[in-house]
């Protein structure tokens, strides 16, 4: 399994060609993101409609809300579960992960709780959880 990053599925979801054709060489492999990324989407596109101060504005930010919530239909979205729970557990014991970003640690214990592939581009934020399978498709 893949699991992409939210840079990624934007990425995607604006025609990146690397990132298409990446998909596309997957075959039947299963693609899907976390539940941490469709927050991260879905908090972008309310926080631009919630700031948007004239018409033209606000109807667009609404259009991309609802289209970004279209998208994410169409996704396969994988949750916390108890072996989720547990690596996140694991890994903010532990001194070295301080550092790490929110967002980053519980994408990664997801990620890790699914023995899956983590495409990302920010591959140094991701490289201090050693365990963790990491693919850059931007470098293709």
């Amino acid at each position: 399994m893949y699991i992409l990053d939210t840079n990624v599925l934007t990425a995607l979801h604006l025609g990146n060609p690397k990132i298409i054709n990446a998909v596309q060489q997957l075959g039947n492999a299963t693609i899907a993101i976390t539940v941490i990324t469709k927050v991260e989407m879905l908090r972008g596109r309310i926080e631009f409609l919630l700031k948007a101060d004239q018409g033209d504005s606000l109807l667009r930010a609404q259009r991309l809300l609802l289209e970004t919530e279209h998208q994410l239909d169409k996704i396969r979205i994988i949750p916390f579960d108890n072996n989720a729970i547990a690596q996140f557990e694991k890994l903010a014991a532990m001194p070295s992960m301080r550092k790490a970003g929110r967002a980053d640690l519980l994408i990664a214990s997801i990620t890790l709780s699914q023995n899956a592939t983590l495409v990302t581009r920010n591959v140094k934020d991701f490289q201090r959880f050693l365990q963790l399978k990491l693919v850059n498709w931007f470098d293709k």
